[in-house]
């Protein structure tokens, strides 16, 4: 029998109340309030908890406290990538961030959302799709990028962006 985290992470319908999930946040939120409450990003002890947090982190990596996400497991850092103040990551989903990455103030990964029909909705199931950030990316301030989105390899998204399509490589977007 397919267990909530497996639909979850797949992209199915699944209950977020399930209590092996909700025992995954309540962890996640333990070990983004040790990294938040300390004073130096780049300590060894910062990235001791970042390396229990997270799925996957690279060499190299800066995130700025605070930083806030679902679960952790589902996010996958490159080398190299620099992140800003006030990241929030709804991670039901995968996320994979790629190398040299920039993610801005307030940039905001959202894999979790909920079903369109009203009737589904109100019977407390979720859904979710993943997002890619290919190598190379600069998210600007106040980016929100929506589930099921793939950012191309160089793409620059400008300043309070809302990205809900498919960004080429190599291109600039501002919505």
């Amino acid at each position: 029998m397919d267990t909530e985290k497996a639909k979850m992470i797949r992209g199915d319908l699944f209950i977020a109340a399930d209590s092996t999930l909700a025992e995954d946040r309540r962890s996640a939120r333990e070990l983004t309030k040790q990294f938040n409450d300390m004073t130096q990003a780049e300590s060894p002890e910062a990235k001791t908890v970042m390396k229990q947090l997270l799925g996957a982190i690279g060499e190299d990596c800066r995130i700025e406290m605070p930083f806030r996400c679902d679960y952790g497991y589902n996010i996958r850092i490159g080398d190299n990538v620099q992140m800003n103040f006030n990241c929030v990551f709804l991670d039901g989903c995968p996320i994979t961030i790629g190398n040299r990455v920039f993610l801005a103030s307030s940039v905001q990964l959202y894999t979790a959302s909920h079903p369109l029909d009203p009737e589904v909705r109100s019977s407390g199931l979720e859904i979710g799709k993943p997002i890619t950030i290919e190598d190379d990316v600069w998210l600007c301030g106040n980016v929100v990028v929506v589930p099921g989105v793939t950012i191309g390899r160089g793409a620059v998204i400008g300043a309070g962006s809302v990205v809900t399509k498919a960004v080429p490589p190599m291109c600039v977007y501002a919505r």
